[in-house]
């Protein structure tokens, strides 16, 4: 089988018969078998990047994990769902965004492990480009296999979230501030993200686009209903093959064009090979994107001009002070700590401000929105 065959299957609503049966097909015709071992240890990485209820589009439902989980079972292997969602990094948070995502009862009723264990390990990447050290949580280091389970989304930073930006989870949760600190530039921080696929090295990829999210995501957007489910060994060209499937271009996903030049995935649809249902019939026409989606508007003008307008016009995340609760988990995702508390509101200080989105992503009220120069939006 070819390593970049996406495997595209319709799926209408979350339920496990039918779930399961869609995996069934899809790791079959992949030769996804031939991976699994009796007795080996398989890490499955979905995306619980907060806590979330079911069908919010924001994280990977714990249905299709279930399924997931269940056929790897069934083939021998000894599986642990594992997970480093944003914020502190321990058993009480991980217990928290297992049960609030609805993993818990998921794991109960199929017998699936729940990992809770905190430890991690700095570990090289020799091959890497621009990181050659990360920080890994213990048990994807100690797994004979990755499972990589991403949700389909859009992301303010990075303009699609999906198998290759999940696997940005695997390090630990404060830590993650550290990276974007270190890379605050899209493209260099696209190519970090490379370097940490290439090190974890997921074995099975799979898609959970049934209820997707687009706008302003990855926690922020809207719940889309897209009814599909994909699965690949290829992390970058699940990615590509999904992310235009919303109308979004490879090109415009900075990972993607990180992972096109380096040779890890083919550029454009024309050499994927696709199995299962149509391309044509599981595309949006009208899917949102970010509010932090570059334009064209820019490559208009005179050279000279542009690094204003791209200061004048680059979007910033602003806090609706009413509404914050001051809770203070912005400023404690802040990588740059340009966030503080103050008269119990969080206050932003745009100076070393780096738009990474950090606060917006992990604000459990949804209370920062992305906003741009109000001339430019017009």
């Amino acid at each position: 089988m070819n390593h970049n065959t996406v495997y595209l299957s319709s799926c209408q609503a979350y339920e496990y018969e039918t779930l399961r049966a869609i995996i069934d097909k899809q790791f079959d015709a992949l030769g996804f078998a031939e991976k699994v071992k009796p007795g080996m240890k398989v890490a499955v990485k979905p995306n619980l990047v907060v806590r979330a209820k079911e069908g919010s589009g924001i994280c990977t439902h714990p249905l299709v994990t279930a399924a997931v989980c269940t056929w790897l079972a069934d083939h021998g292997a000894q599986v642990t769902v594992v997970e480093s969602p944003g914020g502190p990094y321990t058993p009480a948070m991980l217990r928290g965004i297992y049960q609030h995502c609805g993993y818990t009862e998921m794991a109960q009723q199929y017998g699936i492990k729940l990992n809770e264990d905190c430890s991690y390990e700095q570990v090289s990447c020799p091959q890497g480009e621009r990181c050659r050290l990360f920080d890994i949580v213990t048990p994807i280091l100690q797994a004979d296999l990755v499972v990589d389970i991403a949700k389909l989304k859009s992301h303010c930073m990075m303009m699609f979230s999906g198998c290759s930006k999940n696997l940005f989870g695997v390090v630990p949760g404060l830590m993650k501030p550290e990276l974007h600190c270190r890379f605050p530039e899209k493209e260099a921080f696209a190519a970090m993200l490379v370097d940490l696929c290439e090190r974890v090295k997921p074995g099975i990829c799979v898609m959970d686009g049934i209820i997707a999210m687009e706008g302003n995501g990855p926690t922020g957007g809207n719940p889309k209903a897209m009814h599909v489910l994909a699965a690949s060994e290829n992390p970058y060209a699940i990615d590509t093959i999904c992310c235009e499937l919303t109308g979004m271009k490879q090109e415009e996903v900075p990972l993607l064009q990180e992972a096109v030049r380096r040779g890890l995935c083919p550029q454009g649809l024309s050499d994927i090979p696709l199995l299962g249902d149509s391309f044509a019939s599981l595309k949006v026409d009208d899917f949102q994107m970010p509010e932090s989606k570059s334009s064209d508007f820019l490559d208009t003008l005179p050279r000279f001009l542009q690094p204003l307008a791209k200061k004048i016009t680059t979007p910033y995340p602003k806090i609706q002070t009413k509404k914050c609760v001051g809770c203070g988990k912005c400023a404690e995702s802040c990588p740059q700590h340009t966030i503080r508390l103050r008269d119990g509101k969080a206050q932003i200080q745009y100076k070393n401000c780096i738009h990474c989105f950090c606060c917006h992503e992990m604000c459990p009220q949804h209370v920062i929105d992305i906003r741009r120069f109000s001339l430019f939006r017009f």
